[in-house]
């Protein structure tokens, strides 16, 4: 190491080289979360441009049918019992 630690605000690029040799996984982090918004504004045209789409969204609800209801016969449904 050599000598005192540098400042970020007194040598920026220093600083950078220091802390990718010394404090890498917080080094890195930082370079990944500072690329998040290059990708919210560069993933979605790229995504468009190669035809890649949304998928459909997936059902919430069960679809009634359509017409009337078939009378189940036979389960001991048609006669009453008190």
């Amino acid at each position: 190491m050599s000598g005192a630690l540098p400042h970020f605000w007194a040598q920026p690029f220093r600083y950078i080289r220091w802390s990718a040799r010394e404090k890498p996984a917080y080094f890195y982090s930082c370079v990944i979360a500072g690329l998040g918004p290059v990708f919210l504004t560069v993933v979605p045209p790229v995504r468009k441009y190669f035809g890649d789409v949304n998928p459909a969204p997936i059902p919430v609800t069960y679809p009634i049918p359509t017409g009337p209801r078939k009378q189940l016969t036979g389960f001991g449904d048609d006669t009453e019992e008190a």
